[in-house]
């Protein structure tokens, strides 16, 4: 896909961090978008600030814990734009907190956005992208999609999980036309910490450290861009550490076992 113009792309957690800058990236490359997230005023700034005239976007709230709603927001994007192009899974939630001091409700709320949300969304629009021949669904995964870490163990679960999903998925409808591509970010600059989940269900209300010190928001949406225009199936987003910690994974498990105990997450 060399070119984004006036391809319609819905993304989701829209309203800050990531899926902000997704949203003024996409906007430079000519793209027509559905911003969607919780927030309908956030979503509006977002979309003013995006200078995108007010035929090329939709707002489009949502709830991903919601999933009963997810027809009836297909539909009015399909109103809106005739089809959609690519969906971006972006929204989420994170988690700070240690699995023994994790209540089972926060590991399950986790999964049931991060996990169920998004595939509960990308089944809503599949019969369409089945019907169009053609459809790439974006899914922004994790870096700890691809290794557990401490203090992420129910975040890192639901990461995985849709790394098995979107797989296979992957797989099932090559021959329909439609492509994954999952995006795997390390420590990127945003609020994804604040509003983290600790194991009492209560937001966590700071940024850590690795957070404040990972890439901006701005050059992540650079390369999921990127990543879109050349077909990758897969990418990893972040700075030496958490890309060495994927490697190592992979090909010294003993080693990655060592390192991600000593390593500095929070």
């Amino acid at each position: 896909m060399s070119s984004l113009q006036d391809k319609v792309i819905w993304v989701t957690g829209a309203s800050s961090g990531i899926g902000e800058a997704l949203v003024y990236a996409l906007a430079k490359q000519g793209a027509k978008i559905i911003l969607s997230a919780r927030r309908q005023d956030e979503l509006q700034r977002v979309a003013d600030a995006s200078k995108l005239p007010a035929n090329d976007y939709l707002i489009l709230p949502l709830d991903l814990n919601a999933p009963d709603t997810f027809e009836a927001k297909k539909n009015e994007a399909i109103k809106k734009f005739g089809h959609v192009d690519i969906l971006v899974n972006n929204g989420g939630v994170s988690q700070r907190s240690l699995a023994k001091d994790t209540s089972v409700d926060v590991d399950r709320k986790i999964m049931e956005v991060n996990y169920f949300g998004t595939i509960a969304l990308t089944k809503a629009l599949l019969p369409d992208f089945i019907k169009q021949k053609s459809g790439l669904l974006v899914v922004v995964s994790s870096a700890v999609g691809k290794f557990g870490s401490p203090w992420r163990s129910g975040y890192s679960a639901s990461k995985h999980a849709l790394h098995g999903f979107f797989d296979s998925l992957r797989a099932e409808l090559y021959d329909d036309g439609i492509r994954v591509l999952l995006v795997c970010p390390g420590f990127i600059q945003t609020n994804v910490s604040v509003n983290a989940l600790t194991g009492n269900g209560s937001k966590l209300g700071s940024m850590d450290t690795a957070t404040a010190n990972g890439l901006t928001a701005e050059q992540c949406a650079i390369q999921i861009v990127s990543a879109i225009k050349s077909g990758k199936e897969e990418v990893v987003v972040a700075k030496f550490k958490e890309r060495f910690a994927v490697f190592a994974k992979r090909f010294f498990p003993g080693v990655f076992s060592t390192i991600i105990r000593r390593m500095a997450v929070r």
